[in-house]
């Protein structure tokens, strides 16, 4: 799991995981990028993440992934993402393509669902909590 300040640079991180796993023999490398949509008048997206707890998640992710003979990659922005530029990464390789395909669909969906990140719009330079754009944990929140 990489964490970086601002915006992601694809093509780097990318380019790295592909060098990392270039002698493991995986026939599958399937990657996902989120990319910050513009709408609702924002200029940015911010990103506030409760480090420990993401770190446990993903933990258990690579232990799945491995029980698969896979692996999970994901790297994600903290702070001011602006629209057009990516805040999110993540990549699966595998040595079977069916393995990698629903593996990085079931690991998109519940990082989505779990992952303790909270979204803010930005608008005119403003960070205000992005209710709409975020998705309740189960088991947070003041009255859980």
């Amino acid at each position: 799991m990489e964490l970086y300040q601002g915006s992601l640079d694809t093509k780097e991180i990318f380019g790295r995981w592909l060098d990392e796993q270039a002698s493991s023999n995986y026939g599958a490398y399937i990657p996902f990028v989120g990319t910050i949509r513009a709408e609702d008048g924002i200029e940015a997206l911010s990103f506030d993440i409760y480090e420990p707890v993401l770190q446990a998640w993903f933990d258990r992710w690579q232990e799945k992934a491995q029980a698969l003979g896979a692996v999970v990659k994901m790297a994600h922005a903290l702070g001011d993402v602006p629209v057009h530029s990516s805040s999110y990464i993540s990549a699966v390789f595998s040595p079977k393509r069916r393995v990698a395909l629903e593996l990085i669909d079931t690991f998109v969906e519940d990082f989505k669902a779990n992952a303790p990140i909270w979204k803010y719009d930005v608008i005119n330079g403003e960070r205000m909590y992005a209710e709409n754009r975020s998705t309740p944990m189960d088991g947070s929140g003041l009255l859980a």
